[in-house]
C-alpha cells in the first residue's frame, strides 16, 4: 500500500493517517490533545534546535532516516549542555512512498525518542506530488531544559574554547560517513561497518553533573572532526592541535576510506561528540565517556595552544611521523545526503 495524495489533504485520509500511524506510535499526553500548539511544561532555561533530515538511502546498517532524526535533534539539544525534553516532527512525503517503509520509519522514531526520554509532542505531514521531493523529508524541531552544574563558564559553547584544554573525542571517526556512502554506491570492498547514530544526551548529561567544568561540546556531523574543530578554532580564536596517532578510527574504515581517496576527518559521524574541557578534569572526563555505552573507544585526541599571530583559527594535525599539516575546513561535498 501506498501513500496517495489525499493523506496530506487536511481531511479523511489526513485524519486516518495521523490516527492509524502517528498517533499509534508517538502517542502521549501532550500530542494526543491534538491542538494548534503544545503547551509545555518548562522549567528552567532552554536550549532549542531544528534540523531538516535527507538522508540517501532512507534505510542503512544502524539505522535509517527516521532514528537519525531523533539522534540529530536530540544530540543538538544536548550538546549545550541541557536535557531534551520536546520535539516536533515534521513529513514531507512524496505521493506513492510505501506505507509499510513509513511505519517502519515512525516505529523506529518512537523508539529513539523513547530512549532518549523524549516526548514528540506535535508535527505535520504534507504530501507531494510524485516527483515533487525524494520520497521523503523529515523536519524536527527540540527542545531541553540547561542542566546548570556549577561551572564558571556557564553553558558549553563553541566560543568557550581555552589555551591549555584538552580534546577529547567520544569513539570512532567515519562510521556513519563511510556506511551510507557504502550502500549508497554499492561498495563491495566496505564491509562490517555500520552507522554510529545514537543518542549522546545520556553521557553529556554525566559530563555536565560530574566532571561540570565542560567548555565545548559539539557533535562532528556534516564535515567530521576536522570542520568541526574549525568551527570551533574561529568561535574561540584558538588553535587546535591533533595527534594523529591517538585519532580513534576503525580499520575497516581506515582502509575504505583511503581507497576512496577520503580522509576519515572529514567523514560524518551521528553519534560522537568533540569535548574540551580544562587539562586537570581531562582524564575524569574520559572516565565519564567510557562509562557510557556509546563512548568505549573514547580518547583524548589534541589539545588548544595559543593561536598564532594573525590567524582567526586554526586547526592542525602532527603527524606519526613528527610533521605538522594544517587542516582546514571540508570544500565540495564528496559525501552529499548523509543525514
Amino acid at each position: 500500500m501506498n501513500i496517495l495524495l489525499d493523506a496530506g489533504s487536511g481531511g479523511r485520509a489526513s485524519m486516518r493517517l495521523i490516527h492509524d500511524l502517528f498517533f499509534k506510535y508517538f502517542e502521549n499526553d501532550i500530542l494526543v490533545k491534538m491542538d494548534d500548539a503544545a503547551y509545555l511544561e518548562v522549567q528552567s532555561p532552554i536550549t532549542m534546535s531544528t534540523d531538516s533530515y535527507t538522508v540517501s538511502p532512507l534505510f542503512f546498517k544502524g539505522g535509517n532516516i527516521g532514528t537519525l532524526a531523533i539522534h540529530g535533534t536530540v544530540n543538538d539539544i544536548s550538546m549545550l549542555g541541557a536535557r531534551p525534553k520536546y520535539i516536533s516532527c515534521g513529513f514531507i512525503i512524496e505521493e506513492g512512498f510505501s506505507l509499510e517503509e513509513l511505519e517502519q520509519i515512525v516505529i523506529s522514531m518512537a523508539q529513539a525518542a523513547k530512549e532518549a526520554g523524549v516526548k514528540i509532542v506535535t508535527g505535520d505531514t504534507k504530501v507531494v506530488t510524485k516527483g515533487a521531493c525524494d520520497k521523503i523529508f523529515i523536519n524536527t524541531t527540540g527542545i531541553g531544559e540547561i542542566i546548570k552544574p556549577e561551572c564558571e563558564y556557564g553553558s558549553p559553547s563553541g566560543a568557550n574554547a581555552k589555551v591549555g584544554d584538552v580534546i577529547l573525542l567520544s569513539g570512532t571517526m567515519g562510521d556513519h560517513g563511510l556506511t551510507v556512502m557504502a550502500e549508497r554506491e554499492n561498495l563491495s570492498f566496505v564491509s562490517d561497518i555500520q552507522s554510529d547514530s545514537a543518542n549522546l544526551n545520556y553521557m553529556i548529561e554525566q559530563l555536565m553533573l560530574e566532571v561540570k567544568d565542560i567548555h565545548v561540546l559539539r557533535d562532528p556531523t556534516r564535515g567530521g572532526v576536522a570542520t568541526t574543530l574549525n568551527e570551533i578554532a574561529e568561535q574561540s580564536k584558538v588553535r587546535c592541535v591533533l595527534y594523529e596517532e591517538k585519532l580513534p578510527v576503525h580499520e575497516n574504515v581506515r582502509s575504505g576510506a583511503s581507497i576512496l581517496g577520503i580522509d576519515p576527518l572529514y567523514l560524518a559521524n551521528e553519534g560522537k561528540l568533540l569535548c574540551f574541557v580544562p587539562k586537570e578534569k581531562a582524564e575524569h572526563a574520559l572516565q565519564v565517556m567510557k562509562a557510557d555505552k556509546c563512548g568505549k573507544e573514547a580518547a583524548i585526541i589534541g589539545e588548544v595552544v595559543a593561536l598564532p599571530e594573525g590567524k582567526n583559527g586554526q586547526v592542525v594535525l602532527q603527524t606519526k611521523m613528527g610533521g605538522m599539516r594544517l587542516l582546514t575546513m571540508l570544500e565540495g561535498a564528496p559525501l552529499p545526503r548523509i543525514c
